[in-house]
């Protein structure tokens, strides 16, 4: 059992997202630090009064300075602790039922699965694992231990590669935990089609599963069929390739990563189609849009699926402004009745707020816009009513006149 080592006295007033079970805890809701914890160690957290309100691991070198891990001050932090939570974020992703035609999703969802800081993500026989915040972080062979024992994985890898483990005050770390080293590039199927996996190297954990649910919506047989598609930071072509097995006439590729569009075009051959026409375009996603626009080029359907851009709340109206600038370029090449799929993984860039800037788009591009359908990251990550942080990835299907 992991021993309590030190005590967070919140200010007054400051318990109330406690009580909520929000799980984070910032700097400025603290009063006081009892005891002498060392980062990532233990602690019992109170309300202004002395009353116990929650167990948590404290981190003196995040603004998030402590993150809690269980509401009952009772309960025992141990390995028993770690396996049930483990094995309850496993259990409901069996519940989806999505295997045997998807072999990758997430297991694991941090925060909202009570592991704050822990992702895990599978792919067929090899499990990636992502330790984000210095508490789970001392906890790794631990927990690799029972994923091995609760799975039966061929292996386990580390991805502890985000950038927001050096708010932690964590070094980057990739590797090898558990197992044999897997090939690379892993195979794995989602919804029947195959696809190919960078696990020690890809964006990520190696793919975008939470996109999986999209994927699915937006490349409809009904709605793409017999169209151009023009895919936009396309990445290793996710959507290309559902767009290609609902009958897309030709589907353009833009991403700033050559490799990634080889493997885009790899997943077409692998699924066995022949597409001479399709392009793929190795370059700045704005500037290529920019060019299309002044060449006159149009498109039946625009895919927007732009990395994360507000890392801090700094950001957000810079972030504002380049998603508008995108969407406004992407209006202006679509056909009339057209689709824009369109999304922000920025969890700083509200759902609401990804609209208004969709709205302003559509203003100076001087298009009618319809929304068709709201859209969200997969149900294998799900989001924890009391952590609205955790609806991370939106989006809006729309038809543009």
């Amino acid at each position: 059992m992991e021993p309590l080592n030190g005590k967070i006295v919140l200010k007054v007033g400051r318990d109330k997202p406690v009580r909520q079970r929000h799980p984070w805890l910032f700097s400025g809701a603290i009063a006081q630090v009892e005891g002498a914890p060392a980062p990532g160690d233990l602690v019992l957290v109170a309300d202004s009064h002395g009353r116990a309100l929650c167990t948590a691991y404290f981190n003196p070198h995040s603004q998030i300075r402590a993150r809690i891990l269980s509401w009952d001050v009772a309960e025992p932090i141990d390995a028993a602790f770690w396996q049930r939570r483990l094995a309850q974020a496993i259990t409901a992703r069996q519940l989806l039922a999505l295997e045997p035609q998807t072999t990758a999703y997430r297991l694991v969802n941090a925060e909202a699965d009570g592991l704050p800081g822990l992702v895990v993500d599978r792919y067929g026989r090899t499990l990636v694992l992502q330790c984000l915040t210095l508490g789970i972080d001392r906890h790794k062979a631990l927990l690799a231990d029972l994923l091995a024992d609760l799975v039966q994985p061929d292996a386990i890898v580390e991805r502890s590669d985000a950038d927001v483990r050096r708010k932690e005050g964590l070094p980057l770390a990739t590797g090898l935990l558990w197992g044999a080293a897997p090939p690379e590039p892993l195979e794995i199927q989602e919804n029947g089609l195959r696809f190919q996996v960078q696990v020690m190297a890809g964006h990520k954990t190696g793919f975008y599963l939470d996109q999986r649910e999209n994927r699915t919506a937006v490349c409809q047989p009904h709605l793409v069929a017999g169209k151009s598609v023009l895919n936009v930071f396309a990445y290793t072509g996710g959507f290309g390739t559902y767009a290609a097995a609902a009958g897309a006439s030709v589907i353009t590729h833009i991403d700033s990563s050559v490799e990634a569009l080889q493997q885009a075009e790899a997943h077409v051959q692998i699924n066995g189609w022949t597409r001479p026409s399709d392009e793929y375009i190795a370059g700045d996603a704005f500037d290529v849009l920019r060019y299309y626009r002044d060449a006159g080029r149009s498109f039946d359907v625009v895919i927007l699926d732009p990395p994360k851009f507000a890392h801090s709340q700094q950001d957000v109206e810079r972030a504002c402004r380049g998603y508008k600038d995108l969407n406004w370029l992407a209006l202006r090449l679509l056909s009339p009745g057209g689709l824009l799929a369109t999304f922000s993984c920025s969890g700083l860039v509200s759902a609401e707020l990804f609209q208004k800037v969709l709205f302003g788009a559509a203003v100076d591009a001087g298009r009618d816009v319809q929304i068709m359908r709201f859209l969200h990251q997969g149900a294998d990550h799900p989001v924890l009513l009391s952590f609205p942080e955790s609806a991370y990835l939106k989006g809006f299907l729309c038809r543009v006149w």
